[in-house]
């Protein structure tokens, strides 16, 4: 059977190697540590912001941040409706109801128009939101500028899933800088890893020690083991940072890499009928995290899932984009604001192989399969 060609795999080097050997070595194994805060301050003298929170999950920080902001049972929050599960799960975790807004479809993340005209509805009704949280969808930013200004006028915070967007830029500004509270996830299929971790980028010191406070089991200053407030076991291992240092080193690679795999398929693909890409948004660039198109069967002649399947037999994994949270059982109870544009994406769009490290050989193989 030929090589497994995976959707998005980790791509580590020497440099991850050296410094996990460091950790290794100087027998810091337990959580915390020096890599941790070494990890912190390199992500915040990356993006340019303030405090940095190492945690075990981009979910961890999502809960987080909904803790800070003061989310409580039964609380209302707006969320992207085109994202992973983890985004909604993280405002159940609070006891919280999450409300599902549509894509736009020149950006396929959250529609601020959507955002602005609920937040409006909401307030005439006499009734609150207490966040929004967008999603930075495959590796593109949200409008941040339209979406903060109608969260500022209607005095509800921000929380910025960029679990995807890494590397990213929104008006040349790093993603991860846009929300109240960001977060990033390190997962093993993400543009950095360190096998499973996030973290919570905030500019205001005292959310960050309020989240690690809240990540370290809460622990009262004491001699003894004292607790005041539930807390969680949400912090990052030291050898886990050592592995995402070695991976921030070589972000800016990483990125391009990316794009040149979209660039390669679109020269390849963008030309036959039916097959669209996901649109790259004026206002940011993209890191092109996973490059997703849609497939017009009518136009194309087959259809998404069967270019699918196609690629599975020849041992190559792609997926359908995410299917939206509305669509979804377990939220089958939850509000929808929108214009199915999430829908169509989900009915005919698909997710090829993108990873940082495929060669020549292997994107042709995937464009060869796809044509035929």
């Amino acid at each position: 059977m030929t090589r497994r060609l995976y959707l998005s795999p980790p791509h580590v080097g020497e440099d991850e190697r050296r410094l996990i050997l460091d950790a290794f070595d100087s027998n810091w194994i337990a959580p915390l540590g020096p890599q941790v805060d070494a990890f912190e301050q390199e992500m915040c003298d990356r993006l340019g912001c303030g405090h940095a929170v190492a945690l075990s999950s981009g979910t961890a920080a999502l809960h987080l941040a909904l803790l800070i902001l003061g989310v409580k049972p039964r609380d209302k929050v707006l969320v992207s409706t085109l994202t992973f599960s983890a985004t909604a799960n993280a405002v159940t975790y609070c006891d919280a109801v999450p409300v599902f807004v549509d894509c736009h479809p020149d950006s396929w993340c959250i529609d601020p128009s959507l955002v602005a005209e609920e937040l409006e509805r909401a307030a005439r009704a006499g009734e609150s939101y207490a966040a929004v949280v967008t999603v930075d969808l495959y590796g593109q930013c949200a409008d941040y500028d339209r979406i903060r200004e109608v969260c500022s006028r209607h005095g509800v915070p921000l929380v910025q899933d960029a679990a995807e967007a890494l590397g990213a830029n929104y008006r040349g500004i790093p993603a991860g800088r846009q929300g109240d509270l960001s977060i990033l996830s390190f997962n093993g299929n993400k543009i950095i890893t360190t096998s499973g971790g996030g973290m919570l980028l905030t500019d205001r010191k005292d959310r960050a020690d309020q989240a690690r406070f809240l990540a370290t089991q809460a622990r009262d200053p004491a001699p003894h083991y004292q607790h005041s407030h539930i807390g969680y076991n949400y912090r990052m291992s030291n050898l886990l940072a050592a592995l995402g240092r070695g991976q921030l080193l070589h972000l800016a690679e990483k990125v391009e890499a990316r794009r040149r795999n979209y660039r390669t398929y679109e020269a390849a693909l963008g030309k036959h009928p039916g097959i669209h890409f996901m649109p790259e948004a004026p206002y940011g660039r993209s890191t092109r995290w996973l490059t997703c198109l849609t497939i017009d069967p009518a136009a194309f002649g087959a259809t998404r899932e069967e270019i699918r399947l196609t690629l599975e037999a020849e041992n190559i994994e792609s997926r359908p984009v995410w299917k939206p949270m509305h669509l979804q059982p377990v939220f089958a109870d939850c509000r929808y604001v929108g214009r199915g544009i999430s829908d169509a994406i989900f009915a005919d769009g698909l997710c090829l192989p993108s990873g940082s490290g495929m060669t020549d050989g292997d994107l042709a193989r995937v464009v060869g399969l796809i044509l035929g």
